[in-house]
């Protein structure tokens, strides 16, 4: 699907990058999310997702975080990298004893399903829509990241 995926992500690619830079995240990571998230945007409907209730390139939940700038825009993106960043660091607060690796597929999984949904290794997908989030977001990556995703 990452590959598939490709020729639209690449549209994004200088914003994913710029992001990446700015906020020392892998923008392989973030091309991940929104490869698995929304397909790189070919799954929106005007910018919006899961039945109206997230927004943007990395569908960031409505219900509980406001609208940061055009669904395909670098502030969009900045604000979804912010959210998994924190979710990583919530992992990382629960689960101290967890590997680095570990915490971030926890930290992963969270940003689908929130930090209460993770709470074990390595079921961290458990609670997450797919049951197979976190791999899927992860294996996404290895690919973009194979393909030029690098700041």
């Amino acid at each position: 699907m990452a590959n598939t995926d490709l020729v639209h992500m690449d549209q994004y690619k200088t914003k994913i990058l710029n992001v990446g830079r700015k906020l020392c995240v892998d923008s392989a990571l973030i091309a991940g999310i929104i490869s698995q998230e929304t397909r790189a945007g070919t799954g929106l409907v005007n910018g919006w997702g899961d039945n109206g209730n997230a927004w943007g390139l990395m569908q960031v939940d409505v219900r509980w975080h406001n609208v940061v700038g055009a669904w395909d825009s670098e502030e969009h993106l900045i604000q979804g990298t912010d959210i998994l960043t924190y979710m990583i660091g919530e992992i990382k607060r629960k689960f101290p004893e967890w590997t680095a690796d570990q915490q971030l597929k926890g930290g992963i999984a969270a940003y689908n399903a929130g930090p209460g949904s993770v709470t074990s290794y390595p079921n961290v997908d458990s609670g997450t829509y797919s049951q197979d989030y976190s791999n899927d977001v992860v294996a996404r990556a290895v690919f973009y990241r194979n393909n030029g995703y690098v700041c």
